[in-house]
C-alpha cells in the first residue's frame, strides 16, 4: 500500500510539502500541489481525513442544520451548499432540527460541539443565544440563512419589502380586487417569514387606497394548500378576486391548477404572482419573484470559509440582504374590461 512518503517521491517533493499540498494547509505552489495531487492519483493514495484533523486541528468539515429536507426552498439551499463544499475540498454533515427541544439541545449541546465540524451554517432556523455563544466559544464560524440572528452574519430576502413589491405591481396592473394566499398564522416558521409577507401586502394596499380590498386566506405553503385555498377562494363570482398574491410559489401553482379546474383563465380572468423563482414557475407561466436559494447556500460557504481563513474577535456580524429579481411570465396581466373601466371611472 502507498504511503505519503511514496507520493512524495514520485512527485519529486518532500514528505512535508506533499502533506500540506494533500490535506490543504499551508502554502504550496500551485506546480508542485498538481504534481502531488497527480502522484497521489497514480498511486491511489487516499489522505485519511482522520489523520488530517488530528495534524491541523480541522476536519474539514462543515455541519448544516435545517428544520427539513423535502421542501423547494430548503433542498435548492442545500444543494447549494454541497457544490460549493465539495468545490472547497470540504464535507457536509446534515442535521434535521424537529420540534422536540430535547433533540434540539443535544444537536448542539453535543454533536455540533465535538470536533466533528469545523464550522455551522443553519438554514431557516433562529439560534438561540446560548446557541450562538456555545459555538462561538469554540471557535466555529457560524452563518445563518433566512433571517436574522443576533450574533452571527445572515443572508435573507427581506421578506416585507418582497411582499409590498408583489403587490404594488398587481396594483400598477390596475386590480383593486386583490387576495393574499399566504402562510398559517398559526404554524409560524422562524423568523415569522409568513407575518411579514402578510404585512408587506397590507402596507402597500393601505398606501394605494386599497385598504378596504384587503383579503387574506391562510393556507400551506405547499401545492396542495395553494390548490385548496384557491379552489374555495374562487368557488363564487360574485366574490372572486382578479389577483391573487400568494405567500410562494408553490402555493401560486396551486392557485393556477385550481382556477383552471374551474374553468378561470389566468391571466385574462385572473392574475396570479408568486415568489421564490421555482424550478416549475416556467411551465406554469408563472410570474415570480426570483430569490435564488442555491446562490444563497453558496454565498453561506463563501463567508464560513472566509471567516475560518481570517478569524477576528472583533468581526462585526453582517446582515446580507439577498437581492430579488422579477420574472415577469403568463400570469398576470391587466383585470378584466369591467374593473379596468371602473378603475378608470374612480381616477
Amino acid at each position: 500500500m502507498s504511503g505519503i512518503a511514496d507520493v512524495a517521491r514520485l512527485a519529486g517533493v518532500s514528505k512535508s510539502t506533499a502533506s500540506r499540498a494533500l490535506s490543504g494547509s499551508g502554502y504550496v505552489s500551485d506546480a508542485a500541489r498538481e504534481r502531488v495531487v497527480q502522484a497521489a492519483a497514480d498511486l491511489g493514495f487516499v489522505v485519511s481525513s482522520n489523520a488530517a484533523s488530528l495534524v491541523t486541528g480541522q476536519t474539514r468539515n462543515v455541519g448544516v442544520v435545517i428544520p427539513a429536507f423535502d421542501r423547494w426552498f430548503f433542498a435548492e439551499v442545500l444543494e447549494g451548499i454541497e457544490d460549493a463544499l465539495i468545490t472547497a475540498g470540504y464535507d457536509l454533515t446534515l442535521y434535521r432540527l424537529s420540534s422536540d427541544p430535547q433533540r434540539r439541545r443535544r444537536i448542539f449541546d453535543y454533536f455540533l460541539v465535538r470536533k466533528r465540524v469545523d464550522a455551522v451554517i443553519a438554514v431557516g432556523i433562529s439560534l438561540s443565544r446560548h446557541e450562538v455563544d456555545l459555538l462561538h466559544s469554540l471557535g466555529k464560524p457560524i452563518i445563518g440563512i433566512g433571517g436574522e440572528i443576533d450574533g452571527i452574519s445572515t443572508l435573507s430576502i427581506d421578506d416585507l419589502a418582497a411582499a409590498k413589491f408583489m403587490t404594488e405591481h398587481m396594483v400598477s396592473l390596475g386590480h383593486t380586487r386583490i387576495m393574499h394566499l399566504g402562510g398559517d398564522e398559526d404554524e409560524q416558521a422562524d423568523f415569522h417569514v409568513q407575518d411579514l409577507r402578510l404585512k408587506g401586502v397590507r402596507e402597500a394596499l393601505a398606501e394605494a387606497g386599497l385598504a378596504h380590498a384587503d383579503d387574506f386566506r391562510k393556507v400551506p405553503y405547499t401545492v396542495d394548500g395553494g390548490y385548496r385555498g384557491a379552489l374555495a377562494a374562487l368557488a363564487d363570482p360574485g366574490s372572486r378576486p382578479t389577483a391573487i398574491i400568494a405567500g410562494c410559489d408553490e402555493v401560486a401553482i396551486g392557485a393556477i391548477v385550481a382556477a383552471r379546474q374551474l374553468g378561470i383563465h389566468v391571466p385574462t380572468q385572473l392574475s396570479v404572482i408568486g415568489l421564490d423563482g421555482h424550478h416549475l414557475a416556467p411551465m406554469f407561466g408563472l410570474t415570480t419573484l426570483e430569490q435564488f436559494p442555491s446562490r444563497q447556500g453558496a454565498r453561506a460557504v463563501e463567508l464560513i470559509l472566509d471567516e475560518r481563513a481570517h478569524p477576528s474577535a472583533d468581526a462585526t456580524p453582517q446582515r446580507i440582504v439577498v437581492p430579488v429579481t422579477l420574472a415577469v411570465r403568463s400570469s398576470t396581466t391587466a383585470p378584466p374590461s369591467d374593473d379596468a373601466a371602473a378603475v378608470a371611472g374612480a381616477a
